[in-house]
């Protein structure tokens, strides 16, 4: 991404000049140039500069051109005066220009009241004025400042086409068009809602705060085409590729050119789509943006009133609300298997009446979602009925898996707390998934408690001291482990080896002989087992899991 942001080009030098920028011009100054009608219409776009006398150029012209006359032809002639105003007006021109001395020596009052009439602006100049020099003046800046635009437009595409070759994240992208626009970027899908944000957190704060306006404002403003310029630097771009629109992307108070922003906002837009198509197609930008808020949510990386605003803007139910974290996890999850828990998440949620909710990937076998429940609801029963119908969509698919919930929360501050012991819940229910739909931390117990502290050095001294010199005998550590498991019943434990039980009585005391403690001491047996769950809770730690 850029170190700085692109300079915005100064309005004078962007290819785009209005009536009243050539009014503006120090090299008009001199010539005395009053505007005597059409006042109100200086705002046009100056697209060329024509010198002409003819009565009938108008059949010439294209529209968007300045008109630069002495009206020679139209003197003493006050109906020809009329009918050269009402050409320039269907010739759509942006103003005429009359110089006043050879055949005027003041305003003509018919081409002044034509002109008011059909909204053409009129001035006069009451000085001589080199007409080529005012021509040369203005096509210099035209030409120049499409020349800018090009320039922009091929800085801009190479800048976003690199990162998109590169392989880089959706907020990358987005971040670099917000740091070449110089204001806030957000990408909505169709339903106003928005996926991802950048540029100044301030300024987005204010505009996310009150999204339900602003959506409704940006909604108007979109229109039949590609890019639409709005009042306020407001720039809307389509999104869409193969005729299907995905979204679109928004400016937020643009201060260059309305041509530079047309410009940028279209090569933005590009950039995106190509993206979305370069990306992964199972996980569209609706699954990134909800993973990039609930992690976001999880790890306290942003404040909790930031986080407020995204979250209501990305469509989920604020006010008087209990929010829930749940972690759902599969059972017997191999590489290759088929993994679409957030749609049947999503499917689910569909049926909770009253209830919303957001929905993620979490690593490589599990799904987060958290839950809005309304304050009247009973937040336990509702995430209890959630749990259920995941179970049961689970196993029309001949799937199983595990649920893991946090605490209820009635603030966003409080929610980073409770995803984290959700993702340890559903850690710890992996290796002994409870019998209720839904586990708590209570529900895991001994189990939960070494999941939550795995990563704490001390516990991992704990287990090399434990089990040192069986880290490196797998098959002692796995009867130690049956042993253990079956509540040291030893017929049982060498059924489930296949050995006899004298053989089993022999690895036992291999055991003992090893770590030299005696199986029968509950104290020790005690250390074991708990060295045991932290080992298994290290390796469950793989790459995959929520940290």
């Amino acid at each position: 991404m850029s170190d700085q942001i692109p300079a915005i080009p100064p309005q004078s030098a962007v290819g785009r000049l209005t009536v009243r920028d050539v009014l503006d011009l120090d090299l008009v100054a001199p010539w005395g140039a009053e505007v005597v009608a059409g006042a109100a219409h200086l705002h046009r776009t100056v697209r060329w500069l024509h010198v002409a006398e003819a009565l009938d150029v108008g059949v010439m012209l294209n529209g968007g051109e300045m008109v630069l006359t002495t009206g020679l032809l139209l003197a003493g002639d006050e109906r020809a005066q009329r009918e050269y105003v009402e050409s320039m007006q269907r010739a759509d021109v942006s103003a005429v220009v009359l110089g006043l001395g050879r055949a005027f020596r003041t305003t003509p009052e018919p081409m002044r009241r034509a002109a008011e009439r059909c909204g053409v602006p009129l001035i006069v100049l009451h000085r001589p004025a080199p007409f080529a020099r005012l021509t040369e003046e203005v096509h210099s800046r035209l030409a120049h400042g499409r020349f800018a635009a090009l320039d922009l437009s091929d800085r801009v595409r190479s800048s976003l086409t690199t990162l998109n070759v590169s392989g880089a994240k959706l907020q990358q992208v987005l971040d670099e068009i917000a740091s070449y626009s110089g204001c806030p970027a957000v990408l909505v899908n169709l339903a106003q809602r928005v996926l991802a944000s950048a540029g100044d957190k301030g300024s987005l704060s204010e505009l996310l705060r009150d999204w339900d306006r602003v959506s409704r404002q940006v909604a108007g403003l979109s229109g039949s085409g590609p890019v639409t310029v709005g009042p306020d630097g407001w720039i809307v771009a389509s999104l869409e590729a193969r005729g299907r629109q995905w979204g679109r992307l928004v400016l937020f108070g643009y201060q260059g050119s309305e041509e530079f922003g047309q410009v940028l906002a279209a090569r933005a837009a590009e950039a995106l789509v190509m993206h979305r198509l370069l990306g992964d197609l199972d996980r569209g930008w609706e699954d990134q943006a909800a993973e990039s808020l609930l992690l976001d949510l999880a790890s306290g990386a942003a404040r909790p009133e930031q986080l407020l605003t995204r979250v209501r803007a990305a469509g989920l139910p604020v006010n008087r609300r209990t929010f829930v974290p749940v972690v759902v996890r599969l059972l017997g999850h191999g590489p290759d298997a088929r993994d679409d828990m957030p749609e049947l998440v999503d499917r689910v949620l569909a049926e909770q009446p009253g209830v919303s909710g957001l929905v993620a990937r979490i690593g490589a076998a599990g799904t987060a979602v958290l839950l809005s429940i309304p304050c009247d609801q009973d937040a336990d029963a509702a995430v209890h009925r959630f749990a259920v119908q995941v179970h049961e969509g689970l196993k029309a698919s001949d799937r199983a898996g595990v649920a893991g919930a946090g605490f209820g929360c009635s603030e966003l501050d409080e929610v980073r707390r409770s995803f984290v012991e959700a993702v340890h819940v559903a850690d710890a229910a992996v290796a002994g998934p409870p019998a209720a739909p839904v586990a708590r931390l209570r529900d895991v117990r001994l189990r939960g408690l070494v999941r939550l502290l795995r990563e704490e050095p001390e516990l991992q001294a704990f287990i090399e001291r434990e089990l040192g010199p069986l880290l490196q005998n797998p098959d002692l550590l796995d009867v130690l482990r049956t042993y253990l498991d079956t509540g040291r019943n030893k017929s049982l434990a060498a059924q489930m080896h296949h050995v006899s039980r004298p053989a089993l009585y022999r690895r036992l005391q291999s055991i003992e002989s090893l770590l030299g403690i005696e199986l029968d001491d509950w104290e020790q047996l005690t250390s074991l087992y708990v060295a045991l769950l932290a080992h298994e809770a290290q390796r469950a730690a793989g790459p995959g899991s929520y940290r």
